[in-house]
């Protein structure tokens, strides 16, 4: 069996990668600081600059990744003077001019996020975990997250109309069929863009749920694949790469959260937390 490697680097991202030469990772996954938060660990990037100083490291991230690889990014909106900050919107914009592929926006629920509200607003229960790529030909293994059917195959299956049995058209003109009667007698369906791990870690600032990580490692890659996290914090991201047979990167510009990574590197996570842990609801 290879041996897996899981490396952890001291500094900033934009400096660490810059040694690395071109189309190495086959997964980019990170949740840097988001804008104007963590202000006494990570000094606090405000909303207006966010995208200028993220453009950068981008163009590393662009630069390292291998064509057929997939870049995670999860982020969140900062509501200013009463509304939401468009940097979110206006750093997507921004990555396309880029180069990069604004694939697909999967949402990550955090079902037991406790409860709050602002004279305007309700407390947010969720992210965005963007998906951007190189190319339109990239890696992706959706039957390794494929989750139990569940009682929609005891409800919505169980009597069939003659509509059901045939290739429907959908009705709003999206071009997209269905075949309901495909379903019958299957055990496993393809999950939706919809994530629901709980909020668990402590030991840094942010929350990153190991389940999140694990889900997109498993839908991007395969064994002995290369997996970056920039903004590594806890070491989350590499402990999960560990454990689930892959190689990874880490890089964390805080001192103390790079000695915590490396000692979270030294005691990997167990592949059974992921194998055949689920994060649908009412499945």
């Amino acid at each position: 069996m290879p041996i897996i490697k899981a490396d952890i680097y001291l500094g900033d991202c934009l400096e660490v990668l810059a040694s690395y030469p071109d189309n190495v990772f086959d997964l980019i996954i990170t949740s840097p600081p988001y804008a104007d938060s963590r202000a006494h660990t990570y000094g606090g990037i405000k909303p207006n600059d966010y995208v200028t100083w993220f453009l950068p490291r981008a163009q590393q991230f662009f630069r390292v990744l291998k064509p057929t690889g997939t870049f995670i990014l999860n982020i969140k909106e900062k509501v200013v003077d009463g509304e939401r900050h468009t940097y979110v919107i206006e750093l997507t914009l921004e990555l396309r001019k880029q180069g990069w592929l604004w694939t697909e926006e999967f949402i990550w629920h955090k079902k037991n996020c406790y409860q709050g509200k602002w004279p305007n607003r309700f407390r947010d229960a969720w992210e965005r975990c963007l998906q951007f790529n190189k190319t339109k030909k990239f890696h992706m293994y959706q039957e390794a997250v494929m989750v139990p059917m569940g009682d929609w195959a005891n409800t919505r299956l169980k009597k069939l109309s003659n509509t059901d049995k045939i290739r429907d058209t959908s009705k709003v003109g999206s071009g997209f069929g269905k075949n309901v009667s495909n379903w019958l007698n299957r055990t496993m369906a393809y999950p939706t863009n919809v994530l629901h791990p709980a909020t668990t870690n402590r030991q840094h600032s942010a929350v990153f749920p190991p389940e999140l990580p694990a889900w997109f490692i498993k839908l991007f890659t395969q064994e002995n694949d290369w997996v970056l996290d920039p903004f590594s914090g806890a070491g989350t991201t590499g402990q999960v790469a560990q454990s689930l047979l892959r190689n990874s990167v880490g890089i964390e510009i805080k001192p103390e959260y790079y000695e915590l990574s490396k000692t979270n590197l030294d005691n990997p996570m167990t592949y059974q937390l992921f194998a055949n842990h689920n994060l649908y609801e009412n499945s």
